[in-house]
């Protein structure tokens, strides 16, 4: 583990360039009488060359150098430590502010490295099997906090855009559910995706959602990234259970919204995500019932994820040959199902475990406290 001490905070005053997309960038040159391609050079330096001092951009005019010092600051979050796993997984904790902090995590593969980003400090939806639900919500993450966390990632990394790709993913599956913090999030992930940014392609970026059906029909409109859907259950009972929100939108209006997004973009999939936990959603009939509801979406996929436990958490993961047996009733079915590899969880960095600092709006954090207290008093 790595720690850094945190630095000097900007004034107030100046204006954070990451928190742009490429057209309001170039407003912004516009606004304070440069030409809009100057913004263009500005961006380059900042997400190719991942370039903070504009003393360094020395292909931009020195007077608007001197300009954009007087005025603006290219500000990333500031990591507070950073972790490494064993198996090479990465984590950063990167400071807000006001007490608050949160998580991102790099995750290398032998073809690719993805980088799971957060969208909000906490997250308001409760879901009972997410560590992160535990710490409750305090607020939106803005734009430049959250393309920061990779800038932030690709600077440690080392990755050069369009040329040494450390980062070739990024999943927007970290603290949060993206499509409450809309706005900001689909800023990011377009410069996450511009040529002026860091250059990924449509199916390289990923958001998943438990299920907002209207924002995932504003989504497909808005921006051409990938999508997944947090599902954990396939009959309202239980996924309301699991995730609270499917009591306002419940399964069959999100597919229903999931047809719509196929319907938009005929070549993309849509991938689902089902987090395994031992008796609760493993069982044969649990498998028929999810069976039956892919039969709906065709081309989709599964992606089955074995529970990470957390302190606290009242469920367990299921064993590997109730896991297996799930997934070869789906793969018998003709449903491409993928079985997703715990990683990091030494350094509590897998699905479900992110658990940032929150300085908590939603009295969350206490009930669980109050919960994980009188279950240690029962136990004694």
């Amino acid at each position: 583990m790595t720690q850094v001490n945190q630095v000097e905070v900007t004034p107030n005053d100046k204006v954070n360039l990451l928190d742009f997309d490429r057209q309001g960038l170039r407003d912004f040159f516009a606004g304070i009488g440069e030409k809009p391609y100057r913004a263009d050079q500005v961006m380059k330096w900042i997400y190719h060359r991942l370039e903070d001092n504009f003393e360094n951009m020395t292909d931009v005019g020195r007077s608007l150098r001197a300009k954009l010092e007087a005025t603006c600051y290219v500000g990333p979050p500031k990591t507070m430590f950073d972790k490494g796993a064993a198996d090479g997984t990465h984590k950063w904790l990167l400071g807000m502010d006001g007490g608050n902090a949160v998580e991102a995590v790099y995750i290398p593969e032998p073809t690719r490295g993805t980088l799971c980003v957060s969208s909000q400090v906490g997250c308001g939806l409760n879901c009972q099997f997410c560590s992160t639900a535990t710490q409750g919500f305090n607020r939106n993450l803005a734009t430049s906090e959250i393309i920061g966390q990779m800038w932030v990632a690709a600077k440690h990394l080392g990755n050069v855009t369009h040329q040494n790709r450390r980062i070739t993913n990024v999943v927007m599956m970290g603290m949060g559910e993206p499509l409450l913090n809309f706005d900001n999030v689909v800023k990011a992930m377009s410069l996450m995706r511009d040529d002026f940014g860091f250059g990924l392609a449509s199916k390289r970026v990923t958001l998943s959602t438990a299920g907002l059906v209207p924002m995932i029909d504003k989504l497909s409109e808005s921006i051409d990234v990938s999508l997944a859907v947090s599902l954990h259950a396939a009959n309202d009972e239980l996924r309301t259970e699991l995730v609270p929100l499917n009591k306002r939108y419940p399964i069959a209006e999100l597919v229903a919204s999931c047809l719509r997004w196929l319907a938009r973009k005929p070549r993309t999939s849509i991938t689902f995500e089902y987090t395994l936990m031992k008796g609760i959603n493993d069982q044969p009939e649990h498998a028929r019932q999810l069976i039956k509801l892919m039969r709906r979406l065709p081309n989709c996929k599964v992606n089955l994820i074995p529970f990470n436990p957390f302190p606290g958490t009242r469920f367990e993961r299921s064993d590997v040959e109730v896991i297996r047996a799930f997934q070869t009733q789906l793969l018998n079915a003709g449903i491409l199902t993928m079985l997703r590899r715990t990683r990091g969880d030494d350094i509590d960095a897998a699905c479900g475990q992110l658990k940032g600092q929150v300085l908590d709006r939603t009295r969350r954090q206490a009930e669980f406290r109050k919960r994980l207290d009188e279950g240690s008093a029962h136990a004694a």
